[in-house]
């Protein structure tokens, strides 16, 4: 049988590393809704040439179009057996559109695991990001910090804090995910799909879980 996988968590609670490494266990590609938009804008798309207007005018982009490009992509060869969809859906009426797209193939999503932790600890760990000017390359002021204070290890440029990764942007884009993304794991929780994973532990604790998640 197809595994195919939602993905859920707030920014900040590893959500992105969990899912790669869960695609090299299990051999399932990842689909990342923001990855699906670059490469379809990169590649000059038809969806892509469609989603930069609404970008290029600052617009949201229409469900359909959203929609249209996952199913695109869940549509090619190496997503027959299953995949890790991660960042869609984000919404009750996406989610019924995943179940029509699924149901084309025979399938349907087994699990929807939700990687939570209290917002205190999700804005420590995204505020103290650091990223190096030149290469992008990224430190943490308490678990990963440079050899020197202020300079990356790897090409000695400055460090400095996104604006993305201050702490105020970061309690906001938090209250946003839960504001709306509560209908969609309420969604999921009614049909028995959801489960519930502490975002507090380490790395690989949270892998065991959610490896025991999608093997239930």
């Amino acid at each position: 049988m197809a595994s195919y996988i939602v993905l859920l968590g707030p920014p900040g609670v590893g959500k992105g590393t969990q899912a790669k490494i869960l695609a090299e266990r299990t051999g399932l590609p990842h689909i990342s809704s923001g990855d699906l938009f670059r490469e379809n804008m990169k590649n000059r798309t038809e969806l892509g040439k469609r989603v930069q207007t609404y970008m290029d005018r600052g617009e949201l982009v229409p469900d359909d179009l959203t929609i249209a490009m996952v199913e695109a992509r869940l549509s090619k060869p190496d997503c027959r057996a299953g995949a890790i969809l991660d960042g869609f859906p984000r919404t009750p009426a996406q989610a019924e559109a995943l179940r029509k797209i699924l149901a084309g193939h025979s399938a349907d999503v087994q699990v929807v695991p939700f990687i939570n932790a209290p917002a205190d600890v999700l804005v420590e760990r995204v505020s103290g990001r650091l990223t190096c000017r030149a290469q992008g390359h990224v430190y943490h002021q308490a678990f990963s910090r440079p050899k020197i204070a202020g300079k990356c290890d790897v090409d000695g440029s400055e460090l400095f804090q996104r604006e993305d990764d201050k702490a105020e942007t970061v309690s906001r884009r938090i209250r946003v995910y839960m504001d709306q993304t509560s209908p969609l794991i309420d969604y999921y929780r009614a049909e028995g799909k959801l489960v519930e994973i502490d975002g507090t532990q380490s790395i690989e604790e949270v892998t065991a879980a959610l490896e025991a998640a999608i093997r239930k």
